[in-house]
């Protein structure tokens, strides 16, 4: 008989099997940091008995695979994104834990911005800053942290002040700010420097417990691999180098006044949203959309609506104006824009969600609706399109018509007929009245009112109006008259 005296921590898996390849072993290099700091993040978590609270927020770089091994909520970030991440998710889910864990090129570099204005606000996370001075992952290039005369990849001769300029401190930076509240710098050399940082890891995520604040904790980590070093000589190279430069030790501390400092952000509840922006109607109090729903055709209700062209044709525009029309008519709406580095002459598109139920992705990857104004569009989105869903197309533009057999088709002249009004500039208007008049899903009026307000040109106005009417009298689903202005 036997008692088993030590294990691995409960917040890490026992075995990895969301690894590919050996499931008992990490993806880390021999003699890497990475390792030993997981193995204290847990052990806290386990002590803290936080595990079923806890969301690791981790990005680009070599702890991408960090899902691998905790058994925790987790979000994969941009690179130097997890601190944006991070907040987003200790704001939605206050009673949450969340760890943003980061390298030196996630948090000093590409993210320094990210970093900075977090630590600025005192988000009550705990940040855990992996510091081995070059980018491991892609190849040992020169980083913020290199030391001085140090050798990399991209800096051969070795870090020079006249060229690169001084490493970067990120603690110290970080620790002139108001908002944080806790910033130690540990290191992983030797057993006494990684009690201390065991401590300090702890500590942070303590912090994040009793709302104390925003804490980081920045850890000189061992890169073999990346120094071209044994696991041995990495470590004594920390303590010989790496540490006169980043000194070890507290450098901010105000954890013990600051207990309750955040205070618990108040959560704003779905039927407040309206009042607080002031332009949404209170549900409560008028139902959804003007139309009867018995009149709508089934599969227009929830409309999931992609419109796709070239930069320059309204796409973007027509898509936000649909889904302003929708939160007058107190639908629930979204509208995500997408378009090409080009901007005018090149590729854009966008996503609009109109539905009488919550919005669980801005993101239209299976369009009920496609509103194509050219060819290319028209080629790359087809397939995308629900069975029994619609195809509006600028048939002036589009010489080919779709080949799908189970969705309506509806081919309409849209540059053709904004021509004959009076603009080309207008298509997209031609475009709307033709969704209009197919889906039967917003109102004339509100329509009208948004047009007005949106419309930033008053020549433009008229024949945007006439541009609506047009379209949907091509389709033959609206009344003829003309809008009243």
């Amino acid at each position: 008989m036997y008692v088993k005296a030590l294990e691995r921590p409960k917040s890490l898996f026992g075995e990895f099997d969301r690894k590919p390849g050996d499931h008992l072993t990490t993806h880390y290099c021999p003699g890497c940091g990475h390792g030993n700091l997981h193995k204290y993040i847990a052990e806290a978590i386990d002590q803290l008995g936080i595990q079923n609270r806890t969301i690791l927020v981790n990005p680009v770089g070599c702890s991408v695979f960090a899902y691998y091994y905790f058994d925790v909520g987790n979000v994969q970030a941009p690179h130097g994104r997890a601190p944006a991440a991070a907040t987003g998710v200790k704001r939605a889910l206050p009673d949450s834990i969340v760890i943003s864990y980061q390298g030196y090129g996630a948090l000093a570099a590409i993210g320094g911005n990210e970093i900075l204005h977090a630590a600025s606000r005192g988000e009550n996370i705990s940040v855990f800053f992996v510091n081995n001075a070059i980018y491991g992952m892609t190849g040992g290039q020169m980083a913020p942290t290199t030391l001085l005369g140090q050798r990399t990849s991209t800096s051969p001769t070795g870090r020079a002040i006249d060229r690169e300029g001084f490493p970067l401190r990120v603690s110290e930076l970080l620790a002139t700010l108001e908002g944080p509240t806790y910033i130690e710098r540990v290191a992983l050399y030797d057993s006494k420097s990684r009690m201390r940082a065991r401590k300090a890891i702890k500590k942070a995520l303590q912090n994040q417990v009793e709302e104390r604040g925003f804490s980081l904790v920045e850890v000189l980590s061992p890169c073999p691999t990346g120094w071209g070093m044994t696991p041995g000589d990495s470590c004594a190279w920390i303590s010989d180098h790496l540490v006169r430069t980043f000194p070890l030790g507290v450098i901010k501390d105000l954890s013990a006044e600051r207990h309750g400092w955040t205070r618990r952000r108040r959560t704003v509840a779905v039927e407040e949203i309206p009042g607080i922006l002031g332009r949404l109607r209170n549900r409560a109090d008028a139902p959804l959309g003007s139309f009867d729903p018995g009149g709508i055709p089934a599969r227009y209700r929830n409309a999931r609506v992609k419109i796709a062209g070239f930069g320059g044709q309204g796409v973007l525009f027509l898509g936000k104006l649909l889904a302003e029309v929708g939160i007058a008519e107190g639908f629930h709406v979204s509208w995500l824009p997408s378009y090409g580095p080009e901007m005018r002459g090149g590729t854009a598109n966008c996503h609009v969600n109109i539905s009488r139920t919550p919005v669980g992705s801005p993101l239209v990857s299976d369009p009920s609706v496609l509103i194509a104004l050219n060819r290319p569009s028209l080629d790359k989105f087809e397939r995308e399109v629900v069975a029994g869903g619609v195809i509006i197309y600028d048939s002036s533009l589009i010489d080919v018509p779709p080949t799908r057999q189970d969705v309506e088709i509806v081919a309409i002249p849209v540059t053709e007929i904004a021509d004959r009004i009076g603009s080309p500039k207008v298509a997209n208007m031609v475009a709307l009245g033709a969704f209009m008049g197919v889906t039967q899903l917003l109102g004339r009026e509100p329509i009208a009112r948004v047009i007005k307000r949106m419309t930033k040109k008053e020549a433009l106005l008229d024949l945007n109006l006439q541009a609506v009417e047009a379209g949907a009298g091509f389709v033959g689903a609206l009344h003829a008259d003309l809008w009243a202005v």
